[in-house]
């Protein structure tokens, strides 16, 4: 099973992408193991303290180091990515020399209530990861709009249209993670 390290760039109690998170970690259950990173652990990123590497920003560098691939799973905050994960993309590029993203199978996605699902913040964050050296999955893109109801108790995706397309980006995503293996090893 590929271990999938899940970064989700809200630190709300009720996080509609942590939910939407769940919802494909549901979906991608026997093929994919999730494993959740606290980005509210990580200290507000400061080049004077790379030197003296915070043990949170160690573990994250761990983390992404450790897992088959990253899926990060995004709000929108006023057109681009929250701060929370803006930190800890910073941590894991750092020390220079020691970029954790590059090479890394990673994929995005995002929900809003808003109809348009947290494209800009996608589209931002794509710029960044890109440029940092992650081998991104580009498609399927994965625009959400979290409507009441979509996901349930249970973090089953209730719409059938939208569970078959999601289910059939899991599936794109096992595959890309196992495509960026094999580029590695070989």
């Amino acid at each position: 099973m590929k271990k999938i390290l899940i970064l989700v760039g809200s630190n709300r109690k009720e996080s509609i992408n942590h939910k939407f998170a769940q919802a494909l970690e549901k979906l991608a259950d026997g093929r994919l193991a999730f494993e959740y990173f606290d980005l509210t652990t990580l200290p507000m990123y400061n080049d004077d303290d790379v030197g003296a590497y915070p043990p949170a920003a160690q573990h994250l560098k761990d983390s992404v180091a450790a897992a088959d691939g990253v899926l990060i799973v995004t709000p929108e905050h006023n057109r681009s990515i929250p701060a929370v994960l803006k930190n800890a993309i910073d941590w894991g590029s750092r020390p220079w020399g020691q970029n954790s993203w590059t090479g890394k199978a990673t994929a995005i996605v995002g929900s809003s209530p808003g109809a348009m699902g947290a494209i800009a913040a996608q589209i931002h964050l794509r710029s960044i990861m890109v440029s940092l050296g992650a081998t991104l999955m580009t498609s399927p893109e994965v625009y959400l709009q979290m409507k009441p109801g979509l996901i349930d108790e249970n973090n089953d995706i209730t719409n059938e249209d939208t569970r078959a397309f999601l289910a059939g980006f899991v599936d794109r995503f096992s595959a890309w993670v196992g495509v960026v293996q094999d580029r590695a090893a070989a």
